[in-house]
């Protein structure tokens, strides 16, 4: 094996065409008429996907181990295994209209990592994993982020275990269906540091033209349901002075959301994706609105204050109008941000190899976010087009692919040593 003292470690670059061959040759499985992928969790698509991963793994000489949640470690053994090994991956199952790179990208980016390696029969300190994590989309059983959720002691197996898809079928019979319930206690194996590189899955990189954003973490976020009650009455014969019309005050209510948000940038975000009016009907006041609030921001004190900002609003709202308002908690994630050491490895390897970068965050969840409770996290973003994810017409150039695997593998070697 090559040591630090035998190689040039800085002149190291990743086969990028073998990257993107391999991203291909897995978007294969659960490929759709459109050129995306559909290959929800625990299906028989997925079964193939991860046989075809655990087999690119074993075929670079990696050990596989499986834990009773299905999540994969495939190990490079390194000088010192008693160390933690350097974990990087991500997730391999996909949306019902999913793209080639969520996820994909990040297992696969790790496993490129390894291979490089071998190539160069570069021998590192500690030891280096490729991870793959059970159901992070949560797009055919809840709750999202499952496998590393487990991992991470979030809940328990037993209820992941317990989840149902819409046929009433378990995680625990599927995973067992598709020969993924590993002998290993989730959370037993070790992890050093742990690493994700991924699509933004948004627009900020390619708008700023951007190759690697440098993750500091993972906004909060607070869900929340309200309801405004009014009385629905004949549209033609009441006057405007004389209603009780609640989509009006739900309107003021739903503005302030994104007011708030623009208040509290640059990370403040505020939707409302969710609205039911009842009666709903052409000539009638409403009588009851329904709206779903969803707020995030970089840190809890932040999106916590975005959330007190709307209810003081909310309340005023109410005794001006004389309605009903009522705001209802529904989910509540913490902010996650990432390790300095891991930022840092991200960073110092994007300005070495000359790729532009700069700071950016991370709106959705990942498995890293589990990650970064147990042990230094980081995650390493590439821009996509549009900013699409979550849709066959995901894209993502192959110039980024590369550089975005040769950042991690520079940050992997910092922190597993050469």
């Amino acid at each position: 094996m090559s040591t630090a003292s035998t190689i040039d470690i800085s002149t190291l670059r990743i086969n990028g065409q073998r990257l993107w061959d391999s991203l291909m040759e897995l978007a294969k499985i659960g490929a759709t008429p459109k050129g995306g992928v559909c290959r929800l969790t625990l299906t028989e698509l997925d079964r193939q996907g991860r046989d075809l991963v655990t087999r690119w793994g074993r075929e670079a000489g990696l050990e596989v181990t499986i834990d009773k949640i299905g999540n994969g470690f495939m190990r490079r053994p390194g000088r010192n295994n008693a160390l933690p090994p350097i974990v990087a991956g991500s997730h391999i199952d996909t949306q019902p209209t999913g793209g080639k790179f969520d996820g994909n990208y990040g297992v696969l980016s790790a496993l490129e990592v390894v291979r490089t390696l071998n190539d160069l029969k570069i021998e590192t300190e500690a030891p280096i994993e490729v991870a793959f994590w059970t159901n992070e989309e949560g797009s055919r059983f809840v709750p999202v982020m499952m496998g590393s959720g487990v991992f991470a002691k979030v809940f328990t197996l037993e209820h992941a275990y317990a989840a149902t898809d819409t046929e009433g079928k378990s995680v625990k019979d599927e995973l067992t269906r598709i020969g993924y319930v590993g002998p290993q206690e989730p959370g037993d194996h070790p992890i050093g540091t742990y690493f994700e590189a991924h699509i933004e899955q948004g627009p900020v990189l390619e708008d700023a033209d951007v190759t690697i954003g440098v993750v500091q973490g993972v906004l909060g976020i607070r869900w929340f349901d309200c309801t405004v009650t009014g009385m629905e009455a004949h549209a033609g014969p009441t006057p405007m002075a004389l209603r009780k019309d609640a989509m009006q005050v739900a309107a003021r209510i739903m503005q302030e959301v994104v007011a708030c948000a623009l208040r509290h940038q640059p990370h403040g975000r505020g939707t409302v994706g969710m609205v039911q009016v009842h009666p709903n009907s052409r000539n009638v006041i409403p009588g009851r609105v329904k709206f779903s609030i969803d707020l995030r921001n970089s840190t809890d004190a932040l999106v916590d204050t975005m959330a007190d900002e709307v209810k003081a609003f909310a309340a005023r709202a109410a005794v001006e109008s004389g309605l009903d308002v009522k705001i209802e908690m529904v989910s509540s994630y913490p902010a996650q941000a990432f390790h300095d050491e891991c930022k840092g490895a991200v960073a110092r390897a994007a300005q070495k190899l000359g790729y532009s970068n700069m700071p950016a965050v991370s709106g959705a969840g990942h498995d890293a976010v589990y990650m970064a409770r147990l042990a230094p996290s980081g995650m390493i973003f590439i821009p996509c087009k549009d900013g699409i994810s979550h849709n066959e017409i995901e894209s993502a150039t192959p110039e980024h692919i590369t550089a975005g695997c040769n950042v991690l593998l520079h940050a992997v070697l910092e922190r597993a040593g050469t």
